[in-house]
């Protein structure tokens, strides 16, 4: 008995060893990476004076980690489904190195496009209470569609023949 229990004791403890070793490894490896919360826009004072009781902006887009690299990425086709219950963010219009930033308040939500002279980037997107998201991109287009219940708004901007254009739509 008492032998049995020394294996058992011995077993408990190298399997401890073993988790703790292999949790700090994968901890370290993935510090830094996409699995850390996104991290919040900075606050202008223009933003400060206008906005003091709401968030202003919440971004679903991290920061490129070089300035040489190019603002143009290739968009999935696939859904992205997102949901959240944050109350919506009050960007004001800035200039950008790319484009100007104009967000668009709608019933289901705000969104917030980087429009180019030929392309636009999704900055953000925060649906309102009691509504969820889902993002779609293509090369030529984004999607966001707000949904409650039986309540549709598709915000749409294109640029597949010309500017960015930005449509609204409610179902």
């Amino acid at each position: 008995m008492r032998r049995g229990l020394v294996h058992v004791l011995a077993w408990s403890l190298a399997t401890g060893a073993a988790v703790t070793l292999s949790w700090w490894g994968v901890h370290t490896v993935m510090a830094g990476t996409a699995y850390d919360p996104p991290r919040a826009l900075p606050i202008t004072a223009a933003d400060a004076t206008t906005q003091e009781s709401q968030p202003l902006a919440s971004s679903t887009r991290r920061p490129s980690p070089s300035p040489s690299r190019s603002t143009a990425r290739t968009p999935s086709p696939t859904p992205t489904p997102t949901t959240s219950t944050a109350p919506p963010p009050s960007p004001t219009p800035t200039s950008t190195a790319s484009g100007q930033v104009k967000s668009y308040d709608t019933d289901g939500g705000r969104v917030v496009f980087d429009l180019g002279k030929a392309s636009a980037t999704l900055v953000s997107a925060t649906p309102g209470s009691g509504w969820s998201m889902q993002v779609w991109k293509t090369e030529t287009w984004i999607r966001v569609e707000f949904t409650s219940g039986t309540n549709k708004v598709s915000v749409i901007c294109t640029w597949h023949d010309g500017p960015p254009h930005v449509e609204i739509g409610n179902y």
